[in-house]
């Protein structure tokens, strides 16, 4: 498949072209950005030298069709909700890493984002891509998910689908490293500000909230809200998502492990932790693998989940390839079977 990368300056765009220059069913054939065109892309990024030396050109979508076969739009929220309209329009396959197509009610684009959403026909053929979960056949427009709301779903998904839990208990607590924020600048992403630190931030606020509510909604539609913190730690890359739920009365230790086992037997990137053994953000960067390990207390009918994932790539560009190889119907793993980087 001939694909183009809108947004590919920015650290998921970056990311997607690291994957997908090794995946064997792909070539790239484009490389776009809004803002350093006309020079060859290992120019900006020395890294690429010998690797990649495609030009970064502008956003023509009639080009792009003529010459690919489907295009990621790796560009900050904001963007696709405009310029992937010409695609949608065509029926042109998009995977958009954004979350300008994730939710379904504009209002709720508009109170989250602070902009005006994508129109409601384009929204209404959108998918949203949880990867790990079956999707539907002849997909055109997939929403790749946050990677907060990656970690997040992952972690709670056998809970929430078997109701072995509180509707009205979750509490979701994540921490990410510094790339999670993209590549603009803020105060807070300063190295003095950052290293040796750890703050909270868009407590309550978060944009990624509310997909994760549509989505566990979509399990049950019985669930309120969910309680989510989200804090910035002084990492590269990696999230660290600890969540809590209270189970209903009579639930026992087992059936929330067997809960985990049944869902995710066979998917090949969700890894369960043994025991009573927990995951660290160490062992899955640089691969598009989500581990996860839980605990009960039964004093407090406590559940307790720790799932981690590298958020540049099962949290935005793995997972948008792993969506990939369902279109192209070849196994998920397709150029994703990355060792974790260690140490």
């Amino acid at each position: 498949m001939k694909v183009s990368i809108i947004g590919v300056t920015g650290y998921s765009g970056l990311e997607l072209l690291r994957l997908l220059s090794n995946h064997p069913n792909v070539e790239i054939v484009s490389i776009h950005s809004h803002s350093q065109n006309g020079e060859a892309i290992d120019r900006r990024f020395p890294h690429l030298k010998h690797l990649i030396e495609l030009p970064l050109e502008e956003v023509d979508p009639e080009k792009i069709m003529d010459n690919a076969d489907l295009v990621f739009f790796a560009a900050p929220s904001g963007v696709a909700k405009d310029q992937a309209l010409p695609f949608i329009e065509k029926q042109f396959p998009v995977i958009d890493l954004s979350g300008d197509y994730r939710l379904k009610n504009p209002a709720q684009y508009k109170k989250w984002y602070g902009k005006t959403s994508a129109p409601i026909e384009a929204l209404e053929q959108a998918t949203y891509g949880l990867a790990d979960f079956d999707l539907p056949k002849d997909l055109k427009l997939i929403a790749n998910p946050g990677c907060y709301a990656t970690a997040a779903i992952l972690s709670v998904a056998p809970l929430v689908k078997q109701q072995l839990i509180e509707k009205n208990s979750i509490i979701f607590d994540g921490k990410s490293g510094l790339s999670g924020a993209g590549k603009k600048l803020s105060e807070a992403s300063h190295y003095t500000e950052a290293n040796d630190n750890m703050s909270v931030y868009k407590l309550n606020q978060h944009q990624h909230i509310p997909e994760i509510v549509q989505q566990l909604q979509s399990w049950d539609a019985e669930i309120p809200a969910v309680q989510f913190s989200t804090a910035l730690i002084p990492v590269t890359r990696g999230i660290l998502m600890t969540t809590y739920c209270r189970a209903k009365e009579g639930v026992t230790g087992e059936e929330v492990r067997q809960a985990f086992e049944a869902e995710y037997e066979g998917k090949p990137f969700i890894r369960l932790q043994d025991g009573q053994d927990f995951p660290c953000i160490k062992q899955v960067v640089g691969s598009n693998y989500c581990d996860i390990g839980m605990a009960y207390n039964e004093a407090t009918q406590t559940i307790t989940v720790v799932s981690v994932i590298d958020n540049l790539v099962k949290g935005a560009a793995g997972q948008a390839i792993q969506n990939l190889n369902l279109l192209m119907n070849v196994p998920e793993t397709t150029g994703l079977e990355l060792v974790p980087v260690y140490p």
